[in-house]
């Protein structure tokens, strides 16, 4: 095939750079002081037999994170985060991850390695064939599986513009057929550049030889974990390595397919017969080292890297005939990964071809990728900034050990910083992260379809459903938001259905407002927007209000809405209830935005130093918001004697808002177990009159300790369509309440059992 005239053909080079990434890495369980750990799988995990991305692979220890497949580097590498830090933090809080593709110290008996506790007994027997065959040390060792495939448009654009294959399929397998070839006889620069394995530690080698480390990456040299030198497969095409599989297998030389552990396989079926029907989807490099400077293994100038190399794979051409080509390959990437670390590789000369080819490549199809090829290149003249040269120089300071030790701990301490976040996710709102990291520990599938608009895909099985923030789902109707964002239509039906509600007057201009005036003056009233969530635009004045104010909180209402509510203010203490499925499941006491005087700073500087606090921030991204100093604020300030530059009294709390709402900078108190089962039953009966499954229901009660008896024990002031849990899971006293979980739970009832 002709591929680079195809590939400069002008309707392709605009598909050149589409690709579907995916990882699959591997890495050892540890105590904090990096001994391997003696636990099982963690149970928080579920069924790792069938978990999407979080299993065990040959030991118990070794655990295997899996992402779904990506349509760029950006994508897989923030989903491998997020399910690196689910495995992270599911894990007992005295052990880590080992950060090196080694495995540290291993056990002076073999038997102490314990073989993954698989719910399959085949697959407990297969590992059992491996311990045998090969032994339980070289299985231990970790590294990146990287997934690859060219973009389907990319593919269709390149079979248009040839003429030599009239089937899609063989066009793909012929295609990717020559990517392996020329994979495996120049994946020796991914060996250079990202090997990683400069030496053992105790136990990897017993009584048998070994390299002579340092070296560049013993994983994916002759003395990594590699097939016994009798099991030959042809790649001259998809039909002999098939055959030479089946022969390998029908002579004993391997089990059976799967043992067969080449740098590279074509994916696309469960076996390689499958492949002749379904074609080569994709292929699986497994060359690549854990990057330990990196938390996760890798870093996106890696995969993009790759990605440029796959290219090139596909442009360049084949130099002699396929079995010669494949073997001149071997015999080099085994001559690189076994070089001292820090010299000059013996093939720089190839090395500086390669790049300067990739160069020209992306000059003639327009690739934005210099900096890729630039880095890269350095990295090939000066070899002490490759991976295997920079683990080693940290070894002859304080041992390999010691660094995987220090790294480890760091990235341990960094999964555990903000608990409240799902690292890789955390620009969205916090309750949606919230419950995608529910969704990985418990095994859901996922994709976040719009990370901005908040919308989650979620399935298990054949059963599919669609979130949005957090917990605006297919359990509640339409109607039913439609209904609670309009606060005159809630109180009506609140009203009709015999619930206390605030009475009051809607308003669609300050001008009407402002004639109303004289009904307010004298009395406690609030002021809020008739559709807005989150406390936002509401003015409470507990003792009437003179009309320069009341103007002022009508104007704060008006920028959040075109139409405003009055009302009659409700004496007693606001509570939020988040009922899910006819349960109330928390209760929650907020208290309004505050500051506590030193008799020294001024309310300014006192709401500065509050809002360092690492729990606030902002947009929903933490559990409590920055406190505000508004026009708002600066209202109710007024109303209490002060500006935003008074000084406090020591010890003299000053609040800035009169809502106790936490996106506007409140207190979050837990007290779902102190609350009185009477106000539970009404919050329950009021949601359910809504026709909401999931509602944040606001209740004013005087005693919450005294029981209902009557209407003046309670007043219901606002219902929420999309109550936010956050602040629920993660409160500012009081035990949390994992809310997401409910949320999961209501949606997919099959995993309650």
């Amino acid at each position: 095939m002709r591929i680079k005239e195809m590939m400069r053909q002008e309707k392709v080079k605009p598909w050149l750079l589409q690709a579907r990434f995916g990882i699959e890495k591997e890495s050892q369980r540890v105590d904090l002081e990096g001994h391997l750990a003696k636990t099982d799988h963690p149970d928080k995990l579920g069924n790792r037999s069938f978990h999407p991305y979080i299993q065990t692979d040959f030991s118990e220890t070794q655990l295997e994170l899996i992402t779904p497949v990506s349509d760029s580097a950006e994508e897989v590498l923030a989903t491998l985060t997020a399910v690196h830090d689910v495995a992270q933090r599911s894990m007992p809080e005295n052990e880590m991850m080992w950060p090196l593709s080694m495995p540290p110290a291993l056990p002076e008996k073999e038997e102490d390695i314990v073989i993954a506790k698989l719910e399959r007994h085949e697959d407990v027997l297969y590992r059992r064939f491996l311990a045998r065959e090969y032994g339980k040390r070289k299985q231990m060792v970790s590294g990146i599986h990287f997934n690859f495939e060219y973009g389907m448009d990319l593919v269709r654009e390149l079979f248009q513009v040839q003429d030599e294959y009239k089937c899609t399929e063989a066009f793909k397998t012929e295609l990717y057929m020559k990517i392996a070839r020329n994979f495996l006889r120049y994946r020796w620069l991914l060996t250079y550049l990202f090997g990683a394995t400069p030496i053992s530690e105790e136990g990897y080698f017993v009584d048998e030889e070994r390299p002579n480390e340092p070296v560049r990456s013993i994983r994916t040299s002759p003395f990594g974990y590699v097939n016994k030198p009798d099991v030959q497969v042809s790649y001259a095409s998809l039909d002999q390595y098939s055959e030479d599989l089946a022969e390998n297998v029908a002579q004993g030389r391997l089990s059976e397919e799967k043992e067969f552990y080449a740098p590279i396989r074509m994916r696309g079926g469960k076996k390689v017969a499958d492949l002749f029907h379904t074609g080569i989807r994709y292929v699986e490099l497994r060359n690549i080292d854990l990057n330990p400077f990196e938390r996760i293994g890798i870093n996106q100038e890696a995969v993009e890297f790759i990605h440029l190399f796959m290219l090139y794979l596909l442009w360049t051409d084949e130099k002699a005939p396929a079995d010669e080509w494949v073997e001149t390959g071997n015999k080099i990437n085994d001559e690189v990964s076994l070089e001292h670390p820090n010299h000059q590789t013996a093939y720089i000369e190839e090395g500086r071809r390669m790049f300067a080819e990739m160069q020209e490549m992306a000059e003639e199809l327009d690739l934005p990728v210099d900096d890729q090829i630039t880095n890269y290149q350095e990295w090939l003249e000066k070899p002490e900034l490759t991976l295997a040269a920079r683990l080693l120089k940290a070894d002859e300071a304080e041992g390999q050990s010691v660094l995987g030790k220090q790294l480890g701990r760091e990235y341990y301490d960094i999964a555990y910083a903000h608990p409240y976040q799902l690292a890789g996710f955390a620009e969205m709102e916090l309750s949606t992260q919230n419950m995608l990291f529910d969704a990985i520990q418990m095994g859901l599938e996922f994709d976040v379809m719009d990370r901005s608009d908040q919308f989650v895909f979620l399935k298990h099985g054949d059963h599919k459903e669609y979130v949005k923030n957090g917990n605006m789902t297919s359990k509640d109707t339409y109607i039913s938001p439609l209904l609670m964002e309009n606060k005159t239509v809630t109180k009506m039906v609140l009203d009709q259905a015999g619930f206390r509600v605030p009475l009051g007057e809607t308003f669609t201009s300050i001008e009407k407002a402002r004639r109303a005036y004289p009904r307010y003056a004298q009395q406690a009233f609030v002021i809020k927007p008739k559709s807005t969530n989150y406390g936002l635009g509401i003015t409470i004045f507990k003792e009437g209000a003179s009309l320069e104010d009341y103007i002022a909180g009508l104007k704060i209402a008006f920028k959040e809405d075109d139409s405003v509510l009055i009302e009659e203010f409700m004496e007693g203490t606001e509570y939020r209830f988040f009922v899910i499925d006819h349960q109330v499941k928390a209760v929650l006491l907020r208290i309004p935005a505050n500051v506590v005087g030193d008799g020294e700073k001024t309310i300014r500087q006192l709401v500065e130093e509050k809002n360092q606090d690492p729990l606030r921030g902002t947009h929903h991204r933490s559990p409590l918001e920055l406190i505000q100093l508004g026009d708002l604020e600066k209202l109710m300030l007024k109303e209490q004697g002060f500006t935003i530059n008074s000084v406090p009294e020591a010890g003299q709390q000053v609040f800035l808002r009169e809502n106790s709402n936490i996106s506007t900078g409140g207190d979050s108190i837990d007290i779902t177990d102190e609350m009185h089962e009477s106000y539970k039953e009404i919050a329950i009966a009021a949601v359910e009159a809504l026709g909401a499954e999931i509602s944040g229901i606001d209740l004013i009660i005087p005693d919450k300790d005294k029981p209902y008896e009557d209407k003046m024990d309670y007043g219901i002031i606002e219902a929420n369509f999309n109550p936010a849990m956050h602040m629920h899971i993660y409160p500012y006293a009081g035990k949390g309440r994992r809310l997401t979980l409910e949320v999961l739970h209501l949606l997919f009832p099959e995993l309650n059992k």
